[in-house]
């Protein structure tokens, strides 16, 4: 298995493509973001879940940040779509760095890596979503002079709900 290296503008922090071997570093991620906020009760998440996932239906892609060849961060994307442009987009789940690493600069190299992966793969746009409490992270995507989409309201459907959506179509088959 080849291993391609992302070198950065920073010195000794690389970024490189997920494999399934990283699936325990990338769960301690997930879990090490839901503590960031406050939602650990919500992670189900397994080992199993994500090798599915991320290597065998490749729903997702996983980049992992290393600084002096450490782990210290991580993000997870995936395509959406425009059907007015007709063309792709990525959504970015999640972007987290070790609290010790912030503020060197980690996580606007690895949005730009995102950017740049963005535009090589002929995507439209490169999205995401912040906790409206997260200030610190808030006031970061407005250096990199992103905008939030006022206009628009995120609506999910989980669970049980989920589950009683689905049924009207299975009972008027």
């Amino acid at each position: 298995m080849t291993v391609v290296i992302h070198k950065t503008p920073i010195e000794h922090f690389t970024l490189q493509q997920a494999n399934i071997n990283d699936i325990p570093l990338i769960l301690s991620y997930i879990k090490k973001l839901a503590d960031y906020e406050n939602l650990s009760h919500e992670v189900s998440v397994t080992e199993d879940n994500l090798k599915e996932s991320l290597f065998v239906r490749k729903v997702a892609e996983v980049f992992i940040s290393y600084y002096e060849d450490k782990p210290v961060g991580f993000m997870l994307f995936f395509y959406n779509f425009s059907t007015f442009n007709g063309k792709p987009g990525i959504y970015l789940e999640d972007l987290y760095i070790d609290e010790s690493m912030r503020h060197k600069g980690f996580g606007k190299v690895m949005l730009s890596f995102l950017a740049n992966l963005t535009i090589k793969r002929d995507c439209l746009r490169l999205e995401w979503a912040c906790l409206d409490w997260n200030h610190p992270t808030i006031n970061f995507y407005k250096k990199v002079k992103s905008y939030p989409l006022d206009d628009w309201t995120v609506y999910r459907l989980t669970g049980e709900k989920l589950i009683d959506l689905a049924k009207f179509y299975d009972n008027k088959k």
